[in-house]
């Protein structure tokens, strides 16, 4: 199936800005599940003989809901897309006041406003935390109540989503990258085909929802001395920053910020400057 939209714009944090994917080093190539899904539909529109899909990315790490939705999505909607990924909350929900009910509040806003465009719009849930820990563990039922709130914000204004909480492969450490928060290459390789699957079109890895081949198991003291190092490299800093009110996007601006058109070009795809 030939993907229909023309235009996608990005909107969110971290997670759709692309942090810790390996082609994050470079900006100029593709870097996280959002750049990767233009990528393929551009690919796909391409390949049946469309124009290129036009993206703009507008997500910055650390943004918290109300300043994704303040911020970003006026600037997204300007743009007037065809398609637009309202991703966001998840940094909110895990504060310890988080309130899951006023999050969904915003977000339907958001979501309104933006179907009122005329785009269509791409939700994410949040991933299930069982077993992630004591730190992720205990926000699991902030992020059941907003993933539950997600799919009826979905149902009402017929939205696509993005299902983190159903995929299990989720599950296994190496989808995440050192800080443990944030995806891996292979994570993003995986939300990229669920986004796809969520879109309603065919997925290019048949096995994207399989977990990867069991992994040797650490030995215990060496589990609990990379424990260690995490909280001192990426636990400390964080609740640093939180308790001064910074976060590590303070100073950034979006990295893709106006719609240019994603062409083939070799094994990569790139964005025309």
């Amino acid at each position: 199936m030939t993907p229909r939209w023309r235009s996608f714009v990005a909107v969110g944090d971290s997670f759709t800005e692309g942090l810790w994917d390996p082609y994050d080093s470079d900006l100029d190539d593709l870097a996280g599940w959002a750049d990767r899904l233009a990528a393929t539909l551009s690919r796909r529109r391409v390949a049946a003989g469309e124009d290129p899909l036009s993206y703009a990315n507008l997500a910055i790490r650390g943004r918290r809901l109300a300043r994704i939705v303040d911020e970003q999505l006026p600037h997204a909607l300007a743009m007037t897309p065809d398609l637009i990924s309202l991703v966001g909350g998840g940094i909110d929900i895990l504060r310890l006041d988080a309130d899951p009910d006023r999050l969904a509040s915003i977000l339907e806003e958001a979501v309104v406003a933006t179907r009122a465009s005329g785009a269509d719009v791409l939700l994410a849930t949040c991933m299930d935390t069982r077993g992630a820990g004591a730190l992720l563990g205990s926000t699991r039922q902030r992020m059941a109540v907003y993933s539950a709130h997600i799919w009826t914000i979905a149902r009402r204004h017929d939205c696509f989503v993005l299902d983190q909480w159903g995929l299990t492969a989720l599950a296994d450490p190496r989808m995440w990258a050192e800080d443990r928060i944030h995806l891996s290459g292979e994570g993003h390789h995986r939300l990229c085909q669920a986004a796809l699957v969520g879109l309603g079109l065919e997925p290019d890895d048949p096995d994207w929802h399989e977990p990867l081949p069991t992994a040797e198991t650490a030995r215990r003291v060496d589990r609990i001395r990379e424990h260690g190092l995490w909280l001192r490299r990426d636990v400390a800093p964080w609740v640093g920053r939180g308790l001064r009110g910074r976060s590590t996007g303070d100073d950034r601006s979006a990295k893709r910020p106006r719609l240019v058109a994603v062409v083939p070009d070799g094994a990569l795809v790139k964005t025309e400057r």
